[in-house]
């Protein structure tokens, strides 16, 4: 896209942030974006009649009112509402007034980190059994992206439902139906049942929105009604959490219940879809996260063309690339995607490819980190050939495959951990040891750590009590004995350098991933 009529200052601070994992709390708030279908039916809406009255600044020239904008776009964004039966997933995971967050949802994991930091887990069930299905009536927010009445909003407002329900802004109600639905990214597309009526909509904007552009969310919060806030672009590529997604980040008033809600640029065009906020107590605070308008633009073409979106899959759990992973294995720089577990029946598993090996390119395009690793592979379709350039411990391969298709099925439940305070003690790692074996809950294969030492490098990488270690050096142990010839082999090859760094394999509950331990030679 070009930008000419953006200064370079703009330009050169845009896209820059580093990528933060954001701790998301309370409303999930289940967006919709408008799609930027071509506009054959004409346009969406007249051009105000009289200039919009703007003030002089140093940089620019700023609007006195948005009012103008607001008459435009509000007409084509709705108030949803949804009954049916709530999903209750066996996880504890309820927040007064929300449904409950399934396991196979992208918003689990970080649901999950606001609600251990509430008091009993944040207003469930306090630990007790999960609640039997109870009726429930959803509200959330959308709007049209074309005059025959299809509505874009989140797949978790209109999940399950059993109806499901459009009103304007004039008070006018529609029954709706779901076209389509995407939970990766949380978008749903549904078509309002309006016998030949003409609806208002809106369009993408074909702009790369900037940091620091205003911008005004439109939704029904709280149950509100049509309500209208002001804001501006407060960063890009927002880390959430919620997949290899990029998001906005707004400071727009975002409640529960803007859910689905557009927010538009001051040329009345969506620029992202409010999603999710940042809050401690379940209101707004200022920080809020849409789904860029690009990516909702995408995801929506192929629910109104197939009903679903198809992505490919290696089959492969993946971790990013620390600095001391790169050195135990032979890297220059600290880039590309580990595997930690391969998938027993996904594509990967038929070819020569294992936990441990890092993937540095795909098709010739160099590998960042696992976000940008699942990005790439996310964007091919299934069946779809690809060449993946391997490095397994300082060796590089190449191995060629054929993409599957990426699963739609729940999440592996995580065990609980089990806290043995036994074991033989490995002063140089910072570990007390055990054979896993020997501990319920641990499994059967690799080494389980018992105690870690509180000022070790190990406790600084995470490692924890109930942890298991798999590998060492790239070799499976059983017995504290194969963990130590383990770290006297990563010594040995070490030679001269005053610090070794051991790779190891750890299991956390039924998570995997590479550790390097770094330790001084004796």
């Amino acid at each position: 896209m070009t930008h000419s009529d953006q200064s370079p200052h703009a330009a050169e601070g845009r896209r820059t942030l580093a990528r933060r994992p954001v701790l998301l709390a309370a409303a999930a708030l289940i967006a919709t974006s408008a799609l930027g279908l071509t506009l054959v039916y004409g346009v969406p809406f007249a051009a105000a009649e009289t200039p919009q009255p703007t003030i002089d600044t140093p940089f620019g020239r700023a609007p006195l009112t948005f009012a103008d904008i607001v008459a435009k776009v509000s007409p084509a964004v709705v108030s949803i509402n949804v009954k049916g039966d709530a999903k209750v997933a066996n996880n504890d995971l309820q927040i007064p007034g929300m449904p409950d967050i399934p396991e196979d949802s992208p918003l689990y994991d970080f649901f999950k980190h606001f609600r251990q930091g509430q008091p009993n887990g944040g207003g469930g069930s306090g630990g007790g059994a999960p609640e039997k299905p109870h009726p429930t009536l959803a509200q959330g927010s959308g709007f049209f992206i074309s005059p025959d009445g299809l509505v874009v909003t989140n797949n978790h407002v209109v999940e399950d439902a059993e109806d499901i329900s459009v009103t304007m802004e004039n008070g006018d109600k529609f029954p709706a139906t779901l076209v389509g639905a995407d939970a990766r990214t949380d978008v749903a597309l549904i078509k309002v049942k309006s016998d030949g009526k003409k609806f208002p909509f809106v369009d993408f904007s074909d702009k790369d929105p900037r940091v620091g552009d205003w911008v005004l969310a439109v939704g029904n919060p709280f149950g509100l009604g049509g309500t209208v806030t002001a804001g501006i672009i407060s960063a890009h590529n927002r880390d959430i959490g919620s997949g290899p997604y990029d998001y906005l980040q707004i400071d727009a008033a975002v409640n529960r219940g803007n859910s689905g809600g557009p927010s538009f640029n001051l040329d009345g065009k969506v620029v992202g879809m409010n999603t999710a906020i940042f809050s401690p107590s379940g209101g707004n605070v200022g920080i809020a996260f849409a789904v860029p308008a690009a990516l909702v633009k995408v995801v929506v073409s192929q629910l109104q063309e197939h009903g679903t979106v198809d992505r490919g899959w290696l089959g492969v759990v993946i971790q990013n690339v620390t600095d001391d992973i790169a050195d135990s294995v032979g890297l220059k720089d600290a880039k590309g995607a580990m595997i930690t577990k391969v998938s027993e029946d996904g594509p990967a598993a038929k070819q020569d490819v294992k936990a441990g090996d890092v993937i540095v390119a795909v098709n010739g395009e160099k590998i960042d980190d696992s976000r940008d690793l699942a990005r790439k592979v996310a964007e091919l379709h299934p069946n779809t050939d690809v060449k993946l350039s391997i490095i397994r411990y300082g060796e590089t391969r190449n191995v060629d495959m054929k993409l599957g298709t990426f699963p739609s099925g729940k999440k592996l439940a995580s065990l609980e951990e089990e806290k043995p305070n036994t074991g033989e003690e490995m002063k140089n790692l910072g570990l007390s040891l055990a054979p896993a074996g020997k501990f319920p809950g641990a499994g059967d294969q690799g080494v389980v750590i018992t105690q870690v030492a509180p000022d070790s490098d190990a406790a600084d990488k995470g490692l924890k009590a109930g942890d298991v270690i798999l590998e060492v050096a790239g070799e499976t142990v059983s017995e504290p004995g194969d963990v130590a010839k383990g770290v006297q082999k990563a010594i040995d090859k070490a030679k001269d350098k005053d610090k070794v760094n051991v790779l190891v394999k750890v299991k956390s509950g039924d998570q995997q991933r590479f550790v390097a331990l770094s330790l001084k030679k004796a």
